[in-house]
């Protein structure tokens, strides 16, 4: 991937890179609508070919944050939740963070592709996988809500092998990609009445124009 940081070697910084970081509200899943600070990690060994923040990737194009300095800027907002993405946030251990987060009484919320190891202490795991690396089994295991971006009308199938690796208790959601989402709404929806266990999330924070 473009980063020259290897996984372990992020996995040892005592800072973190964070492209960006907002308060705006949860626009997919089962959070839709909630307000939330979001902090967006840099780097990504993934590589969607539809993603929509490919300028997240490279981690050394990012500022290197200490957790603290992290943690205070998430003050001026009045909301309980944070959600940690990127990029691919596992790739770096989130022990710290999170830590630092529970101690401030915040809830803890993750958006993952599950490729990376589990680190971190989470209120809410959202794993969403990709054919371009799988997720490991203790991400699934572990996770409350798994959300697959359906691309090909294959991606019906692949999102079934996952659901059944999940734990009876997690959310199954179904999510057109967003330059595909007028053609494929329409096989989303009539899946879904027929597999009454998913539920559609659609990125609404698009579809308002707010990050």
């Amino acid at each position: 991937m473009n980063s020259e940081l290897t996984i372990a070697a992020i996995q040892n910084t005592t800072t973190i890179p964070v492209m960006e970081s907002f308060y705006t509200i949860q626009g997919e899943g089962y959070h839709q609508g909630r307000a939330a600070w979001f902090v967006r990690l840099g780097g990504c060994d993934v590589g969607c070919i539809w993603c929509d923040v490919k300028e997240s990737w490279n981690a050394d194009a990012h500022a290197k944050k200490e957790i603290a300095a992290i943690v205070a800027e998430l003050r001026q907002a009045p909301t309980g939740i944070v959600v940690i993405t990127g990029g691919e946030p596992l790739m770096h251990n989130l022990d710290g963070l999170t830590r630092e987060l529970k101690l401030e009484g915040y809830q803890t919320h993750i958006e993952t592709s599950g490729s990376s190891p589990l680190s971190g202490t989470w209120d809410w795991i959202c794993l969403s996988p990709k054919k371009f690396k799988a997720p490991l089994p203790e991400v699934v295991a572990a996770a409350n809500e798994l959300k697959v971006v359906i691309f090909n009308m294959s991606d019906f199938a692949w999102a079934e092998q996952y659901a059944a690796q999940t734990n009876p208790g997690c959310k199954l959601y179904l999510q057109p990609e967003w330059s595909k989402s007028s053609k494929l709404l329409p096989a989303i929806v009539e899946y879904i009445k027929d597999h009454p266990k998913w539920e559609l999330s659609l990125q609404i924070h698009k579809y308002i124009n707010v990050p």
